[in-house]
């Protein structure tokens, strides 16, 4: 990974947080939403159909890879993604050649990802899960405990998973070529976090306090709001700054809010493009 890409604070110069950037404001925001009566319309809510770690996980990567658009689209795209692998993710990808992927998606299309983008990313995750034993031993053979971030990681969790697409696809964005990885970085906060919204299925073995904030337009406008960045850039960086004023609040787990936070935006967005 590009050392730039991870470190660069951009020269934004000093920043003015608001005073309304707070812990016992925050914890109030929190304990009102972070309930998982407010998880519809996320695709998290996919997560909770599932007992099995091993099927949550493979339905987090598509959920969170699809998470873009939308938020009735990606619902629907989901849900269609996840119907074809039937009662459990972690069954059929075990017994599914690339041949039968390419058959199961074949008329699959979410805005500009295709049917055939889908089914060589499955392919890879399948290929990674054989080899590793599960995406989370996949993950964690990538993670070194002295890196401040699960960044690195990441990098090499989505080369090896989209390694069926040269290493790189706009379903699994690495964070080495500036994103903001929101999507990945949400996959990781399902995955790492565990409270009553988050499964944490991974807790265990990763820890929350180096999770980066997955960045999106709710969270961006309130970034901005509380003072928390003056980057003009949707970007790694700024996602890398704006976790660091977090982690002053929350220094053992910088994204415990973002799912509260966002929540408002989300759900009115939602709603109101149901009555239109």
């Amino acid at each position: 990974m590009k050392k730039r890409a991870i470190d660069s604070e951009g020269g934004v110069g000093a920043r003015h947080v608001s005073p309304d950037f707070n812990k016992v404001s925050l914890e109030y925001i929190y304990f009102k939403y972070n309930r998982r009566e407010f998880v519809h319309p996320d695709p998290l809510e996919f997560l909770y159909h599932y007992d099995n770690p091993g099927d949550r996980e493979i339905a987090g990567l598509v959920a969170a890879s699809l998470a873009y658009g939308r938020v009735a689209q990606i619902l629907k795209s989901v849900g269609s993604a996840l119907a074809e692998m039937g009662r459990s993710p972690s069954d059929f990808l075990s017994q599914a050649s690339d041949s039968t992927l390419q058959k199961k998606y074949a008329v699959f299309k979410h805005r500009f990802t295709t049917g055939e983008e889908l089914a060589l990313t499955l392919a890879g995750a399948r290929d990674a899960i054989r080899f590793h034993g599960s995406l989370k031993n996949c993950f964690i053979s990538h993670y070194k405990s002295n890196h401040d971030t699960l960044l690195e990681a990441l990098d090499g969790f989505a080369g090896e998973i989209t390694s069926r697409l040269g290493g790189r696809c706009y379903l699994l964005p690495a964070p080495c070529g500036g994103s903001a990885c929101k999507r990945m970085n949400l996959f990781l906060r399902w995955m790492v976090r565990k409270d009553e919204v988050d499964p944490g299925d991974w807790s265990d073995a990763l820890p929350a306090s180096k999770l980066v904030m997955p960045l999106d337009a709710h969270m961006w406008r309130i970034a901005n709001e509380y003072g928390l960045t003056r980057r003009k850039q949707v970007d790694i960086v700024s996602a890398i700054e704006i976790t660091k004023e977090f982690r002053k609040i929350a220094l053992e787990d910088p994204v415990k809010y973002d799912f509260s936070l966002t929540r408002p935006g989300i759900m009115g967005s939602y709603y109101q493009s149901k009555q239109t």
